[in-house]
């Protein structure tokens, strides 16, 4: 079998960007030990050198960064990906907001970047794709020539069809997606969306390869920089004060208010634990000039000082709400410090904060997590309690429950977790993902002169 060349990564960002994100951080140490290309927007907006591209080196990988105008990337990431895709492949379709103004930049940005990858592309390269921003990306490669092996990968939710078919154009969008070679989505369930929306709506299109590939984290790493000294003690190492962490982006899917509520609840049923624990969020805000954030940080600030305000005192703060980000070498040891990891959103692609939380925790004297049965984590993290997140009773419980949880116990779960973590790191995902793609095109290879000569 022919091995490939180059792994050619396609994303909204690349590394030059000033927020690259974690799809960034999980793959850039893998990329640097091999030949590879990041190609995306470099973070800048600015209405000259729409054809330019940034070239630069860091170790084996090359990353091609190009700028996008306001207008375009209004269109493209405010307007279609992120006012109409967002909230509809997390179900929240009472948010969409289409234009046709839109979804025109949408496509016309993702036609300029694959316009712009064409000539920095090299035969045996394999072409990865990632997420909502670019599924029309392949559709748009091929009809300007690009015939590499090329796959794509959702790392939010694919909505069920009857909510998809909601979504306007969805069938140009298919029929884009479906000259993908191999689709990969975090769970059988949004894989299953997929293939059933396309029987429904495009009976007429060859539906591609598709798989479950969840995303991992680097479990040694994390534990490693969970080791390290606390910028900061949040709490009291004798446990006198028993912590609770949560860390979101500010963002509506991610349960915030209905999560706030449960807490409240939580301190209303049960006196006997104020001035015993204490919820720390952390929430950095993101999209601040969208309407739909906007409302979701004041209805968050307002909940938030109802709480302090009918449970706190001079010596007990019940809730510290932090809209700030913190890297990941800082976030780690807060981790491990936490008695509970609350995780609950509405709806996750797959949520890498609940196992980045299992891998910072002493293994001697591990946290629990409280985890939504909707992130795609909660069909690998068995250990886990898992809530529904739309329901504060069950959530207070989980939490109580938590808080109390004996030792034995505790360690138990953490260990199924932990092996779980160690079975599919990021790297695993990385290569079974590559091996499926460069395997597809090895058959489909050999099986193309039969095939031509039937």
């Amino acid at each position: 079998m022919k091995k490939h060349g180059r792994v050619v990564i396609v994303a909204n960002r690349t590394p030059a960007a000033k927020s690259a994100g974690g799809l960034a951080s999980g793959l850039l140490d893998a990329l640097r030990r091999e030949r590879s290309l990041w190609f995306g927007w470099n973070g800048e907006l600015r209405e000259d050198d729409g054809n330019c591209v940034q070239l630069f080196s860091c170790d084996r990988l090359t990353v091609a960064a190009i700028p996008l105008s306001p207008e375009a990337h209004n269109r493209y990431y405010n307007g279609f990906a992120n006012g109409v895709l967002w909230p509809a492949f997390h179900h929240r379709l009472d948010l969409m907001r289409f234009s046709d103004d839109d979804y025109t930049g949408y496509l016309e940005v993702n036609r300029h970047m694959a316009a712009q990858l064409r000539p920095l592309l090299q035969d045996d390269d394999l072409i990865w794709v990632h997420d909502y921003h670019l599924l029309p990306f392949a559709g748009m490669c091929r009809r300007q020539g690009i015939r590499q092996r090329m796959g794509f990968f959702l790392h939010i939710p694919f909505p069920v069809p009857s909510v998809a078919q909601a979504i306007p154009r969805i069938d140009e969008l298919l029929d884009e997606m479906c000259a993908y070679d191999l689709l990969g989505f975090q769970t059988e369930d949004d894989r299953k969306a997929f293939v059933n929306l396309c029987r429904e709506r495009r009976p007429q299109i060859r539906v591609p390869n598709t798989g479950g590939y969840p995303i991992g984290v680097d479990p040694l790493a994390l534990q490693a920089e969970a080791e390290a000294e606390p910028v900061v003690q949040l709490w009291p190492r004798d446990r006198s004060i028993r912590g609770i962490i949560s860390v979101d982006r500010l963002d509506y899917t991610k349960g915030l208010p209905e999560r706030f509520k449960a807490y409240a609840l939580l301190l209303e049923q049960h006196p006997e634990l104020h001035g015993t624990m204490q919820l720390v969020q952390i929430a950095p805000p993101s999209r601040t000039d969208v309407p739909a954030y906007v409302d979701l940080h004041h209805e968050l600030t307002g909940l938030a000082g109802e709480i302090l305000g009918k449970y706190g005192d001079l010596e007990w703060q019940p809730l510290v709400y932090v809209e700030r980000q913190l890297d990941r070498p800082v976030l780690m040891p807060l981790y491990r410090q936490a008695r509970v990891g609350l995780v609950t959103p509405l709806r996750d692609g797959m949520n890498l904060v609940a196992k980045e939380f299992v891998a910072a925790q002493d293994p001697a004297d591990p946290g629990v997590l409280v985890l939504s049965r909707f992130a795609g984590a909660a069909c690998q993290l068995d250990g886990a309690l898992l809530v529904n997140p739309h329901d504060p009773g069950e959530m207070a419980q989980a939490m109580l429950q938590a808080l109390s949880m004996p030792h034995a116990e505790r360690v138990a779960r953490y260990r199924r977790m932990w092996a779980v973590l160690c079975a599919s790191d990021i790297e695993g995902w990385r290569v079974r993902y590559l091996k499926d793609l460069e395997a597809l095109a090895a058959t489909e290879e050999t099986l193309a002169p039969a095939t031509a000569g039937a």
